[in-house]
């Protein structure tokens, strides 16, 4: 797995290097006092960098410097710096594809000591499912800020007055009929918005539990690729199929953030993508359909359970000459004390869910998150990260596989897809593009069996 590791991340390092990904990021020198924090640009953590002077107020001795990049700059930037021992960053956000990888390779501190250290910090408290993505034999390697997994988010308004009904467990088939039935391009509202920006942890993250539901997997138990078996093909075919046809203008350049503004802003009648999005659709702040949106699990083929597992994670990487400080930063914004305090300034729909268990027992964020807590609650414990697919599959992880080469074949498959998506190539030779990808790195773990 080394071998694997250290070329994946030559070619991720390289990446990130010959690209854009570094711009915005400035001068990354900081005095001795200032810990600098590289994080994604997503909206909880843009309220985290809101609340942080409470932490400094709190810790006069210690400034905070905070890089905040886009969710493709950000991996690509923080895996250059972390696994050339760069020294840029004192505190990560990664996930639970990073965290173990990266600490086997010896580039994280090891967190358990501190976490035994702090006072209330109740490491017991994380969501189980989550401790364990987050964890290298038996240690914490990074601790969860928010976790997730997927479900189907729909305008209750609009399918009662078209008379659509889900199912319990809603499926494909029922969530396409509804897409066409609402689609309405004449008055600028789509049937339903789906990712197909490229990136790995982009249009690669819903696609994939799809390709799962549909009964497809990457690789077969020898290490062989299918992308181009039927189950695959057939799931692929489907959501580029259903997104061209009722989904989202610009799909092709279309990602999370860009979809959270298009159900938010009442321009589409459904999406399908993290249970965090409901921190922006339940904000009046930044919402047209506070109250207008229902909540249903990941639709589901063949395979239930079909949601997928994730969480933006903090850790320390070994190269920092500050893990003392990085770490009281870190204790302060994954604590029950942040979550309240989130709460009580900012509003309870802007609580990072899916990190802690006492979270979904604070009487006002259970109020608040009515529809939406129990599910984002069951759908994390519900998910099995270990058994992902239909059939056996040698890899573990839902939305992503958990091996080093995932950074730049799921990238490389991605670019495949979004350009399916754009009409510019047939999703039959996309997915012949991309089993040449998966079949290298196949073969390579083949030859090391």
């Amino acid at each position: 797995m080394r071998k694997h590791a250290k070329a994946a991340v030559a070619l991720v390092v390289a990446a990130a290097m010959g690209t854009g990904g570094c711009a915005g990021a400035g001068s990354f020198n900081s005095g001795s006092d200032t810990v600098t924090i590289a994080m994604v640009s997503n909206s909880q953590m843009q309220d985290a960098i809101a609340l942080s002077g409470e932490f400094e107020r709190e810790n006069p001795g210690t400034k905070l410097k905070f890089v905040s990049l886009s969710e493709n700059q950000a991996r690509a930037k923080i895996t250059a710096s972390v696994a050339t021992h760069g020294g840029e960053f004192d505190v990560v956000m990664i996930s639970n594809y990073e965290t173990p990888q990266w600490a086997k390779n010896g580039w994280l501190v090891n967190l358990s000591k501190y976490q035994r250290e702090t006072p209330g910090y109740e490491v017991a408290d994380f969501i189980p499912s989550l401790q364990k993505s987050l964890s290298y034999q038996g240690d914490m390697y990074s601790v969860p800020f928010y976790g997730e997994s997927s479900f189907l988010m729909y305008r209750k308004d609009l399918f009662e007055q078209a008379g659509i009904v889900l199912s319990a467990e809603p499926t494909w088939d029922q969530v396409a009929a509804a897409a066409a039935k609402l689609d309405d391009p004449a008055n600028g509202r789509s049937g339903i918005c789906l990712r197909g920006k490229p990136g790995w942890g982009e249009t690669l993250a819903p696609l994939d539990t799809v390709i799962n539901t549909f009964g497809g997997r990457w690789f077969d138990e020898n290490w062989h690729a299918q992308l181009t078996s039927p189950e695959v093909v057939r799931a692929v075919e489907f959501y580029i199929d259903l997104v061209r046809e009722h989904g989202e203008p610009g799909a092709a350049t279309s990602g999370f953030s860009e979809c959270a503004t298009q159900l938010s802003q009442g321009n589409t009648a459904m999406w399908y993508d993290a249970t965090s999005a409901v921190s922006v659709l339940e904000d009046p702040a930044s919402s047209k359909v506070v109250g207008k949106i229902g909540y249903a699990p990941a639709p589901v083929v063949q395979k239930s359970n079909s949601g997928w597992l994730y969480t933006w994670s903090l850790g320390i990487p070994a190269s920092s000459d500050k893990p003392d400080a990085a770490w009281k930063f870190i204790s302060w914004m994954t604590g029950k004390q942040y979550i309240r305090m989130v709460g009580e300034k900012l509003g309870w729909s802007h609580v990072p869910p899916g990190s802690r268990m006492s979270t979904y027992q604070i009487p006002e964020y259970a109020a608040a998150s009515k529809a939406y807590g129990p599910l984002t609650l069951s759908s994390m414990q519900g998910v099995d990260p270990e058994h992902p697919t239909v059939a056996p599959v040698p890899y573990t992880g839902i939305q992503f596989l958990a091996i080093p080469e995932f950074q730049d074949l799921g990238t490389r498959v991605s670019q495949q897809i979004s350009a399916a998506v754009a009409g510019r190539i047939s999703v039959r030779d996309a997915l012949e593009q991309a089993q040449q990808y998966a079949d290298a790195v196949g073969r390579s773990y083949r030859e090391n069996q």
